[in-house]
């Protein structure tokens, strides 16, 4: 049976990365063209280019040509629904510990 991926299994696959991580950090302070993006960052352009590629593609980012330069930027969208997903796993997992917590104190009561 294939595997098809969704959206948010796209992004956080990209954010497994610590280069794309980094590159993410980098946007947060705003739109920047690749070629100061890429500064800090070891690696040839295409090599970089290809870690755009994947945030841009799980819709972590877009990126626009202005001029003779790319310049890239976050989309609020795609971390919101990271973000909704995270909130809801962790009231899930609050509840869950809490009836567990429930159980075990009333086991150590019939004890």
């Amino acid at each position: 049976m294939p595997y098809h991926s969704t959206p948010l299994d796209l992004a956080f696959h990209a954010l497994s990365d610590p280069t794309r991580r980094a590159v993410v950090s980098r946007l947060a302070d705003g739109e920047v063209p690749v070629s100061v993006l890429a500064e800090p960052f070891d690696m040839a352009l295409p090599s970089f280019a290809q870690h755009l590629k994947v945030l841009e593609d799980c819709g972590l980012i877009a990126s626009e040509k202005r001029g003779r330069s790319r310049w890239c930027r976050l989309v609020q969208a795609r971390f919101d629904e990271a973000a909704d997903w995270m909130i809801a796993e962790r009231r899930r997992w609050t509840e869950r510990l809490d009836r567990l917590e429930v159980y075990l104190d009333k086991a150590g009561e019939d004890d």
